[in-house]
């Protein structure tokens, strides 16, 4: 027998039937023990479960003139008291018991509350059905701390799951959660499956119901409602605060968090190039865990509902009109636009990360959509190419500028501008700055320049305007000649002619 383990009542069971045709030694081993422990059996073979002896107490027990007295009733007074708050509450008490008492109470507790504590809720696990039950939750991806050009990236993922296969779409998401992101990622997903549930089920979309009134709320029920009706999808919501009535998602939340952190790890980087490149990388990410359970949704997408013809809205829409700073305010933010759309009413559609401005019928641009500061004060979308050419004749408007922080297309702007206040006068570091968006307008050279204004920085030198337009000025040996031929006049009359043959 192996020192400190006990012989079991079975390999007691088979040394007896050993020991029918074998010595004491060679039974002892083929049971599995000593032939010291055989010798011991044979002069008590009764089972080891008989032999136990009931374990006694060893020492004095420390809770033995509270536990009645004052534990147990704070236990049956507030059942949800956690046990280190009762061990804190105790020593308060009675300090003469020492700290050395908590493990025994909170294992004396759990015994308590496994015998005597409330009835807990119980999870009843669930048989599903091909193509029944789809489901859809948001889940913040901030501990990733995922960067785009260096900047964080403060998202959210939209996460659609099939709850029978497993089918999964992800969809980054900029703001929080609201009904533009969950009709978006829910139909960019039901298109990826090329099919849609039969139940659509999701939170209680209590981040989209704050801070609204009843109406809204109404009217933002009705929408999600119509938007299952257009996929022939029954809605549900689980109850608020019952994480595990999503069970199919909330879990799957996790497992999906941690591939993404495996592939961020495996790339070398968190940092991505743009919003797109990131996208991708997630939807590669996604595409390879459903490749894992593809014979399973090939039996899932023979039973889910066809598509209809086409998509639902997945945006909002606002009439806005544009004042006289070129631009108008929406969910406090301030967009910039055409100084040639001032005094027009638009009509705008909101998605969560961008803004389609429509005059009348008529498209006029795309904006990415912005949002308020955590403070509450109001964000600015702003394109520098909007108001520069108004901004040339006021160039003194740059310094006190609501929005000039949002002015500057990059950094090096910023900086240079900085530069040029601290050694010049404000006059003349406004008007080169302001001269300096125009060239980078006029020339398509926003980038080429800014590189260059960092390069000049970096060497402790101010921007020369006559040295940057001759240095993005275009090369004129790269221009393409044109020859224009001039016809002949002859030529004309000899077409007057072969048409009025054709007459004749």
């Amino acid at each position: 027998m192996v020192p400190g383990r006990h012989v079991t009542d079975r390999q007691m069971r088979l040394y007896m039937k050993f020991r029918r045709t074998d010595p004491v030694p060679i039974a002892a081993a083929r049971a599995g023990f000593s032939a010291a422990t055989a010798y011991r059996i044979e002069r008590d073979p009764r089972p080891q479960s008989q032999k136990d002896m009931p374990r006694r107490r060893r020492r004095p027990d420390p809770l033995a003139a509270v536990w009645e007295s004052e534990i147990v009733p704070l236990l049956r007074s507030a059942p949800g008291l956690r046990p280190i708050a009762v061990s804190e509450e105790v020593l308060r008490r009675h300090p003469e018991l020492g700290a050395g008492i908590r493990r025994t109470l909170e294992r004396r507790i759990r015994n308590w509350r496994a015998l005597h504590g409330p009835e807990q809720d119980v999870i009843f696990r669930q048989i599903h059905q091909p193509g029944r039950l789809g489901l859809s939750d948001f889940t913040d991806m901030g501990e990733l701390a995922v960067s785009i050009a260096g900047a964080p990236l403060e998202h959210r993922l939209y996460h659609f799951r099939l709850a029978y296969s497993g089918f999964e779409h992800a969809h980054v998401v900029l703001g929080g959660e609201s009904y533009v992101a969950l009709a978006e990622g829910l139909q960019d997903a039901l298109w990826a499956l090329d099919g849609a549930p039969h139940e659509h089920r999701s939170d209680s979309l209590s981040a989209a119901f704050r801070n609204l009134d009843r109406n809204a709320r109404d009217d933002l029920t009705r929408r999600y409602e119509a938007l299952c009706a257009h996929y022939g999808m029954e809605p549900s919501r689980n109850n608020p605060g019952l994480a595990h009535e999503n069970g199919s998602i909330e879990g799957a939340h996790g497992h999906l968090k941690a591939a993404i952190a495996d592939a961020l790890l495996l790339r070398g980087s968190r940092d991505f190039a743009d919003l797109a490149t990131y996208r991708g990388f997630v939807d590669e990410v996604v595409g390879r865990r459903n490749a894992r359970v593809a014979p399973r949704i090939d039996i899932e997408r023979a039973a889910l509902r066809s598509l209809p013809p086409r998509r639902t809205a997945d945006h909002e829409e606002a009439i806005v009109s544009v004042t006289s700073s070129s631009g108008f305010v929406l969910r406090k933010v301030f967009y910039s636009v055409p100084s040639r759309l001032i005094g027009h009413r638009l009509r705008v559609r909101l998605y969560d990360d961008r803004l389609e401005v429509y005059l009348g019928s008529s498209h006029q641009l795309t904006l990415s959509r912005g949002r308020r500061k955590p403070d509450g004060r109001h964000g600015h979308v702003v394109d520098y190419r909007h108001v520069i050419h108004a901004l040339r004749r006021k160039p003194m408007a740059l310094l006190g500028l609501v929005y000039r922080d949002s002015l500057f297309p990059r950094p090096a702007y910023a900086r240079t501008f900085e530069a040029m206040l601290a050694r010049q006068p404000a006059r003349q570091a406004c008007r080169t700055t302001v001269e300096i968006l125009a060239l980078a307008h006029e020339r398509a050279c926003e980038a080429e320049l800014a590189s260059a204004l960092e390069a000049l920085l970096e060497a402790g030198r101010l921007p020369d305007m006559a040295e940057l337009r001759a240095r993005f000025m275009p090369d004129i040996t790269t221009l393409p000649g044109v020859v224009v031929a001039h016809p002949a006049l002859g030529t004309y009359d000899d077409i007057v002619t072969i048409h009025r043959g054709d007459v004749a």
